[in-house]
This record gives structure tokens, C-alpha cells and sequence, in this order.
């Protein structure tokens, strides 16, 4: 039964819609009825593939193979979250005091799972909920769901449930988007596989008609997805910017950065005075991109992960919260950014081989979720 009920929470709160986030945050529940440590493995195995589901076919759809790899590749990403959950767990305690030390363990694996190393696969952590719970409440928001799930392990865990849906339910019924910064509009588009990998001029120039068809008077920035301008290279430099002369427009794009020892995945800003690098990834895919072990064999290829480097970006004055695709599914990132008071959060993504799954879904809900906790405007863009 409890591993029935953290299939269904994991399925229900991860289902891409933002307002269902609240309800993972019933897992520490079941992780802490859990009568042994194998159930408590059991439970959390059951809970990361239910809100996990869409990989396996995503992989698939990347490397237009079968479901096997996919299958093996969603099973090894859930081995951080069940090992730190397993490790963690302690039984039903008989004393207060060691039912402070259960919570404890939980803020510990809940800790372990936002930040790196085991945060790199951090995916579905319920603390994401703290922006559906506590929009505008800050930092003070991610203390207040953190208590709240630490009050889930122990046996007041009906009243927490009750207040933290009275939270729930005060936020659904006054619930609003994030706002689009004035001057700002993100252009999702529907290329498919093409968008990077088509580097011909008449690919570029389709681009350019459509971000000039996008632009209004008022738009001074235009976001464009992850990897919509390819390869970064001096041509394609003077191509975007020759096409935005005469033009007070800014356009941020994504892009690859190549060099003697892999890629970086960037944010570029194009106007027709300059063009800059503003963001590289801190985490691209693990496996799909980020390859670490081709360093240890010597081997070049792959995209770099700069990790904790340049967590804001600046563009007009203003300071940017840049997370690009896989960095919206995981913690770390997002709340680093957040440290250097960002005015805004540009997120771009590239989720075309996630097609009949519910990830680039998951992705803006995570995204939606934080920029409502720091009360940050929010700009996106994704290609289907």
C-alpha cells in the first residue's frame, strides 16, 4: 500500500501542472511509516520513476532506439534519491527526542538531494512545492516548506498536512503567472530535432523573420530557445547582428560554444552594437551531454559543467536567474541564482525529444513554482 500510494503521489504532484506540486510533499509520510529499510527503498524507488515516468521514452526519442536503454538509464538516475532515503531512514521511534532525530534524517536527505553531488540528479524534490505554498515569501517560504516536511515524518503529521493545505488552498484561490518583465517576450518554437543542428543561412534567416514578426514597439528583448542558434561562430554573428541594424533590440539566444575539449551550452545576447556570452550551463544532461568520464580516459567531446560559476547574468542593467533546461528539473541551481538577488528568471529549453511525455511540462512548472517563491517576473522559451 505504501508503495502504491508513492506511485500515486509521485504520478499526481509531478504531472506538469503547478498547483499538484503540493502533493509531493506527502512522501516524507510514507517514507517514515515505512516498517523496514527495504520498504522505505521501496517507496522512494516507486515515488522518483512515477514523477520520472517520462524518461524512458524521451531517451528513446533522443537516440531513436528502443525503450532498453531508457528503461536502464531511468532506473540508474533513481539510485542518489533511493540511497540517501534508504540510508537515512530510521524506524518508528518511541520518544520525542528520537522523533526529532527522524526529522532530522529527513531534512538531511531532503539537504543531500538539493545540492551536488546527489543533487545532480535531484529531480522531483518535494521542496519545489515551497513556491505553490509560499508565493512571495522567500527564502523564508524554503525554511517554512522545509519545517513542514520535517513535521510530515512525525506522528503530528495530520495536523501539518492540514496546514499546509490551508497554505495549499489560500494560494490556488489567489493564484496568478509570474509577470513577463515590461520590454521582455520569450518566442517558443516548433523545429523539432532541426532547431541547432540546421546551420545553413536559410535556416538563420527564417529565425531572424520570425523573432522581427515577434517584436513589438514596446519589445526591447526577445528570448529565444536553448541551442536556436547552433554553433556560435563569427558568421553567425555578423548575420544576427547585420539583421538587427537600426533596431533597439536585444535578442538572447541559446547556442554551443565549441572548443579543443568538448562544448559549452550558452546564453548568447545579440544586438546590432555587440554580442556577447552571457550564461554557461552549470549542469547540462548528465550522460546525453555531460560526459565527465571521457576527462578521466583522456577523450574529448561532450559539454562542460561550469557547476557553481556564473549564476546571474547581466543584461541592461538588470541581473538574470539563467536556468537552461535540465537545470529547471533539479534545485541547486535555481536557489544559487537566487542568492545574488536576480530581477528577473530566463529559462530556456530545448525539449523536442520529450514529445508524448510530460517533461518540458514538469520543467516550467518547476521554473513557475520558484519565480512565485522569490516573486521574481519570469521569461521562457521552448522548442517542441
Amino acid at each position: 500500500m505504501l508503495i502504491a500510494l508513492a506511485i500515486a503521489i509521485g504520478g499526481v504532484g509531478w504531472s506538469g501542472f503547478v498547483l499538484a506540486l503540493p502533493i509531493a510533499m506527502l512522501f516524507p509520510v510514507l517514507w517514515a511509516m515505512s516498517p523496514s529499510r527495504l520498504v522505505a527503498a521501496m517507496v522512494s524507488e516507486g515515488y522518483f520513476l512515477a514523477a520520472s515516468r517520462g524518461l524512458p521514452e524521451g531517451v528513446a526519442n533522443f537516440y531513436a532506439a528502443d525503450l532498453w536503454p531508457g528503461l536502464l538509464l531511468w532506473l540508474a538516475a533513481s539510485a542518489s534519491f533511493v540511497i540517501v532515503h534508504a540510508a537515512l531512514w530510521t524506524g518508528r521511534p518511541g520518544k520525542a527526542q528520537s522523533e526529532g532525530g527522524r526529522a532530522a534524517r529527513y531534512l538531511a536527505a531532503t539537504m543531500l538531494m538539493a545540492l551536488p553531488p546527489f543533487g545532480i540528479t535531484g529531480w522531483a524534490h518535494p521542496i519545489t512545492a515551497a513556491g505553490v505554498l509560499f508565493p512571495g515569501w522567500r527564502w523564508w517560504g524554503l525554511i517554512a516548506a522545509a519545517a513542514g516536511l520535517a513535521m510530515m515524518t512525525s506522528r503530528s503529521w495530520p495536523a501539518a498536512a492540514v496546514a499546509l493545505t490551508g497554505f495549499w488552498f489560500w494560494s490556488a484561490a489567489l493564484w496568478t503567472t509570474p509577470t513577463l518583465p515590461e520590454g521582455w517576450k520569450g518566442v517558443d518554437l516548433e523545429q523539432g530535432q532541426k532547431l541547432g543542428r540546421d546551420a545553413s543561412l536559410e535556416h538563420h534567416r527564417d529565425l531572424i523573420a520570425t523573432v522581427l514578426s515577434a517584436a513589438g514597439d514596446s519589445t526591447r528583448f526577445i528570448v529565444l530557445p536553448e541551442s536556436a542558434l547552433g554553433f556560435w561562430t563569427p558568421t553567425v554573428e555578423r548575420l544576427w547582428r547585420e539583421a538587427l541594424r537600426d533596431r533597439n533590440l536585444t535578442i538572447i539566444a541559446g547556442a554551443a560554444v565549441l572548443d579543443g575539449d568538448g562544448y559549452d551550452n550558452v546564453l548568447v545576447a545579440i544586438s546590432s552594437q555587440a554580442a556577447e556570452i552571457l550564461y554557461r550551463e552549470r549542469m547540462p544532461v548528465p550522460g546525453s551531454m555531460w560526459q565527465p568520464w571521457r576527462a578521466w580516459t583522456g577523450d574529448a567531446g561532450g559539454a562542460k559543467a561550469h557547476l557553481f560559476s556564473n549564476p546571474v547574468s547581466g543584461a541592461d542593467g538588470k541581473r538574470i536567474a539563467p536556468p537552461i533546461c535540465y537545470e529547471q528539473l533539479i534545485v541547486w541551481p535555481t536557489l544559487q541564482s537566487t542568492l545574488h538577488s536576480p530581477d528577473l528568471i530566463v529559462a530556456v529549453g530545448n525539449g523536442w525529444w520529450t514529445s508524448g511525455t510530460s517533461i518540458v511540462a514538469i520543467q516550467q512548472a518547476s521554473t513557475i513554482a520558484w519565480a512565485k517563491l522569490f516573486g521574481l517576473p519570469l521569461v521562457s522559451a521552448f522548442n517542441r
